[in-house]
């Protein structure tokens, strides 16, 4: 199972490789803080943005869950736009209805 909810069709083969990538990134928590956010918004992003975030789904999981946890802070080449609209992705004052 991989949570996702979006069907791929209509993408591109590169939006379609980092979607997939997003959702099998090894623990299922980043699976689900990657693959949602990328889920909600491989389609939009430009060129520049989507190698940006490849980049990011490069990171292993334990640095990158404790980035957007504000464990360990987020070392200035990673400090992007995108990291940060994934940071906001998931960010609530209260718990959601899923």
């Amino acid at each position: 199972m991989t949570g996702l909810s979006r069907t791929s069709a209509d993408l591109d083969p590169r939006r379609k490789r980092i979607l997939f990538r997003a959702w099998h990134r090894g623990t299922r928590e980043m699976d689900l803080l990657m693959g949602r956010y990328v889920e909600s918004a491989v389609a939009a992003l430009a060129e520049p943005e989507l190698a940006i975030l490849e980049a990011l789904i490069e990171v292993p999981d334990r640095d990158l869950f404790a980035w957007l946890t504000g464990a360990e802070p987020v070392p200035e080449n990673y400090d992007s736009a995108v990291f940060r609209a994934l940071k906001a992705f998931h960010s609530h004052d209260a718990p959601l209805d899923l």
